[in-house]
């Protein structure tokens, strides 16, 4: 990878931008919309987005002004689990396109693998809401559909049955959580890996370690983490509203981290997840 506008390639052909700008917690209104126009800006050409963010109307509005034309832009959203299910799902995806503004979406995810109330028939809940996912991808709507924070025993009853593979899994991946097993698993199926948080929500950005290897390279502690993210195979998501940042973030394209750097990174303390587990996010 060599710019922002590079791209991996999804199992049906698509091309995905390898560095997306990551919106959670990124107000609706506009500081969302001047977040996004900077990235595009700045070159970013991958936005992601999610009905639990409640930026969408924000991020549509944006994409629709930024001046480039939409098949420039690859825009992501997920389904929220509360609206995991068959018909459900079909119903809150007209109700994303239509906050988003747009004729269609790149890439659909369902958020988490289980959704509230459905801890006993969580494989079911999933493969109806899969079942409309792929009709959804067939009909054009979507132009390719995965998952987000499914771990393997998440992903592995689901793949007994889909008719579809999901193309990509996004998780939490970041120096001091490597999830190896799912990624592992995902990388066998074929997925493409996005990380979020891939600059640990802050967290470590003063480690000595993440300091001294940014200084080798005129490097900020952030844009090490990103730059291990794409030689790890990820795709990061790194997230800010600072136009300076959002620059500074996707400006890590000319270096390379050594083998060394790279071991030494990895071995950072560990501290485990920073966001919810999949299986404890909606307890009954």
């Amino acid at each position: 990878m060599n710019s922002l506008q590079d791209c991996y390639t999804l199992p049906n052909g698509v091309k995905i931008p390898c560095v997306g700008l990551g919106t959670y917690l990124t107000d609706d209104g506009e500081t969302c919309v001047r977040a996004v126009k900077a990235a595009i800006e700045a070159g970013y050409r991958h936005i992601d987005t999610a009905v639990a963010y409640g930026n969408e109307a924000s991020v549509g509005k944006a994409v629709r002004e930024c001046g480039l034309p939409r098949d420039q832009i690859f825009v992501t959203s997920k389904l929220r689990n509360v609206n995991q299910g068959y018909k459900e799902t079909k119903a809150a995806f007209e109700v994303t396109m239509k906050e988003l503004g747009l004729e269609y979406l790149d890439l659909y995810l369902i958020h988490w693998p289980i959704a509230r109330g459905h801890k006993q028939d969580w494989q079911e809940h999933s493969y109806q809401t899969w079942r409309a996912f792929e009709e959804l991808y067939e009909e054009g709507r979507v132009r390719a559909i995965g998952i987000s924070n499914f771990l393997t025993y998440h992903l592995q009853p689901l793949l007994e049955r889909a008719k579809i593979m999901p193309m990509v899994n996004q998780l939490e991946l970041h120096p001091g959580y490597h999830q190896d097993e799912i990624v592992k698993f995902c990388k066998e199926k074929g997925m493409v890996i996005e990380a979020w948080s891939p600059m640990m929500q802050g967290k470590q950005m003063q480690h000595p370690l993440l300091i001294e290897i940014g200084n080798k390279y005129g490097k900020t502690p952030a844009q090490v983490c990103v730059r291990w993210s794409l030689q790890n195979g990820f795709l990061p998501l790194p997230k800010s509203v600072n136009p300076d940042r959002i620059r500074q973030n996707g400006d890590v394209f000319d270096f390379s981290l050594t083998d060394e750097d790279m071991k030494a990174i990895s071995s950072l303390e560990t501290i485990g997840r920073l966001g919810p587990h999949p299986d404890t996010i909606y307890p009954d």
